[in-house]
């Protein structure tokens, strides 16, 4: 947590809500005095006078702050609460109630703003409040002021002061499943183990002979062995490790697209870098790629899981485009970058049918050289809309319509299969558990190499 310094800009007096209530009150009086008693007009000022000046002594019964701040986490993740304090001491106990308020970036908190309720701690002087927002995008989202607002004890007037702030909040991915105890857990259960060991009876490289015992696979007995020792081996096989795995990821248009609160690229992400993990515990290389309408980034592959977080910092400067990606300069520069053959996961989603066949044929172009699992995420929102049931007009249309897009969509997937190409469709909720099971069972049938 980083306390901010406020410089003090200004303390003006202001009137309360409670304060424009009693005023707005007094308006109907004032007509009523006005059509009945016409001379007796001045009573009306005279009122309006009153509750001015209990508006400027109860603010002065306020008295200044002697300090406040606001302290905030110089580094969240997407979609996780972050807490936001702000704390205050006053110079007087007579203070009514307080509120604290942060302009920041829409990435932060929504609409740019957080509203903090501050409230009195329980030794009497000092006065504290925390919020929690949950950042809606990647990135580094400032904080450009803030303020601080008192009532008297009458309720009636405020002071409020402004001050300017300089500071950021380093927005980076969500790796709240890498750390989640499950994959912990898994992880060390699993055969790649937390601590990579040589796995014996898979895979393609040779590592021992052994005698043949019943029940074996009768495909691994090493004739040639047995006949030189008169007695049937078989061959011990180590399963392949240093496979190379690329996670490309489409940051246009589509991908931009918010599903249940948080834009898809995002949720991609977080589902590729668990994966990552994983396939760095288990001896692999991994890289990532980034594309709209023209390449982003393209790292250089990862062989050790303590480097993860190189990873991480590349996938936090993944860029929102809203754009058509261009996927033949990105899949035709992700080959060329390629020396050897490599397990591709591309992450995308399309809506335009065009778009789609510009797609599949790069992506068919890419499977000729390289193993390729396309990964996209099913669209709820309409599936909701074909579920409803058509109560009128409108409801049917769109639910025709969606039934159109789901067919499109279905029909485009097909094709990909067609072409050879991997396939993975699930709810953003279990896409990452979902393409770590694809992944090792790729691994497993040693597909890659």
């Amino acid at each position: 947590m980083a306390r901010l310094a406020l410089p003090r800009l200004n303390m003006p007096l202001v009137p309360t809500e409670r304060a424009a209530w009693i005023a707005a009150g007094l308006a109907p009086v004032a007509v009523v005095i006005a059509a009945t008693a016409p001379g007796a007009w001045v009573i009306a000022p005279l009122l309006g006078a009153a509750l001015l000046m209990l508006v400027v002594i109860d603010a002065g019964l306020a008295g200044p702050v002697l300090r406040w701040g606001i302290e905030a986490p110089a580094d969240t993740e997407i979609g996780q609460p972050t807490r936001i304090t702000a704390h205050a001491r006053f110079g007087r106990a007579g203070v009514g109630r307080a509120t604290a308020a942060l302009a920041c970036d829409p990435r932060l908190a929504a609409q740019g703003r957080a509203i903090i309720p501050v409230g009195r701690s329980s030794d009497g002087g000092q006065w504290q409040g925390t919020i929690d927002v949950s950042p809606a995008r990647r990135g580094t989202a400032p904080m450009t002021a803030a303020w601080l607002k008192w009532h008297g004890p009458l309720g009636l007037g405020a002071r409020q002061e402004t001050r300017a702030l300089d500071k950021a909040v380093r927005i980076w991915p969500d790796l709240s499943p890498v750390r989640s105890p499950d994959l912990q857990t898994f992880l060390r259960n699993a055969q790649i183990g937390l601590i990579n060991r040589r796995i014996r009876g898979e895979g393609t490289q040779f590592e021992a002979l052994s005698e043949y015992e019943a029940g074996m696979d009768r495909r691994r007995i090493d004739w040639k062995a047995s006949a030189r020792h008169t007695r049937l081996f078989a061959r011990e096989n180590e399963s392949e490790r240093n496979n190379q795995i690329v996670f490309a990821f489409d940051c246009g248009q589509a991908m931009c697209e918010p599903v249940d609160g948080l834009p898809r690229i995002d949720r991609a992400v977080s589902a590729a870098l668990t994966c990552a993990y994983v396939a760095l515990k288990g001896g692999d290389k991994v890289a990532l790629f980034g594309f709209a309408r023209r390449p982003q980034i393209m790292t250089p592959f990862i062989a050790e899981p303590r480097a993860f977080h190189r990873l991480q910092s590349a996938a936090a400067g993944l860029d929102y485009d809203a754009v058509e990606p261009n996927f033949t300069l990105a899949l035709a520069t992700l080959t060329a970058k390629l020396q050897r053959r490599s397990l591709v996961v591309v992450f995308s989603d399309f809506t335009d049918p065009t778009a789609a066949e510009l797609m599949v044929e790069s992506l068919g172009r890419l499977v000729r050289k390289h193993l390729v699992l396309f990964v996209t995420m099913t669209d709820t929102e309409v599936e909701t809309v074909i579920a409803q049931s058509p109560g009128d007009l409108a409801t049917l249309a769109r639910a025709v319509t969606a039934d159109s897009i789901a067919q499109q969509r279905k029909l485009v997937l097909t094709r990909l299969r067609r072409a050879g190409i991997d396939v993975l469709e699930a709810p953003w909720q279990s896409i990452g558990p979902r393409l770590i099971d694809r992944y090792l069972a790729i691994r497993g049938s040693e597909a890659i190499g």
